[in-house]
């Protein structure tokens, strides 16, 4: 009986230790990394708009496609490549990659554009939404809790690059289309846990480069927005194929 009332005791005193001011603490992360991280997000929000912007500016000139992606993979590397203590200039690089990222997806939200434009703002919403979570979930968490499946997400991404390559050269299928869909989702939303507690860590020892910090959560962003949005279309698509047919028969 002892064991059991010192059971529901611990139990009782873990409760009453829970509430929204312990879920509001982030006594674990200093005032520094804190500030640090105040800066990450507010230069990815800068990314992200300037994102929309390079999107835009895909549907008035139709400039997206395989140039801007080049042109953004070789901003990312010139930014990484950079010396920290050119700040303003590797801030412009990080707002130049985001436009030809934002350029690059263009096709993708053009087409969600004309299918129904409510998709687009529902995966934007769905994807804010999931980031958030996940990244306040990682915050929360022990530090160094989730750096663990780091490795795991690494092969997982192997896979689907080997599956992308196989697909290229053999032809793919709407099943292995699908799984690369969904499972690269589940692996993007796992990096965006990972990345940000890598980034805490290395804050809080030392490492405040908040430029490349950004980067880092601006592609786990639009890595997963993109999946959302074409999920999100291919279901429209296949809702509105399945009406057609009704109608037909």
């Amino acid at each position: 009986m002892d064991a059991f009332s010192s059971f529901f005791g611990s139990q009782s005193s873990s409760r009453s230790r829970w509430s929204y001011d312990s879920l509001k603490s982030f006594g674990q992360i200093s005032p520094v990394v804190q500030t640090h991280l105040k800066q990450v997000y507010l230069s990815l929000c800068c990314a992200l708009i300037a994102s929309a912007a390079g999107a835009y500016l895909h549907l008035l000139w139709n400039i997206g496609g395989l140039l801007t992606t080049f042109a953004c993979m070789g901003s990312m590397i010139w930014l990484l490549s950079t010396p920290s203590q050119q700040e303003q200039k590797r801030v412009a690089l990080l707002m130049a990659a985001a436009v030809f990222e934002g350029a690059s997806i263009g096709p993708l939200i053009d087409l969600a554009i004309e299918i129904d434009p409510s998709i687009l703002v529902s995966a934007f919403v769905g994807t804010a939404l999931a980031f958030s979570c996940f990244s306040l979930a990682a915050m929360l968490a022990r530090r160094r809790e989730y750096l663990y499946l780091g490795g795991l997400l690494s092969s997982g991404l192997s896979i689907l690059l080997w599956l992308h390559f196989a697909s290229s050269i053999f032809g793919g299928s709407a099943a292995i289309f699908k799984f690369e869909l969904y499972f690269g989702l589940l692996v993007f939303v796992g990096f965006t846990i990972v990345d940000t507690q890598e980034i805490i860590e290395k804050a809080h020892h030392g490492d405040l480069d908040y430029v490349n910090h950004a980067l880092l959560l601006f592609t786990d962003f639009v890595a997963v927005f993109v999946r959302i949005l074409t999920i999100m279309l291919k279901n429209s698509i296949d809702k509105s194929d399945k009406k057609k047919k009704k109608r037909r028969d």
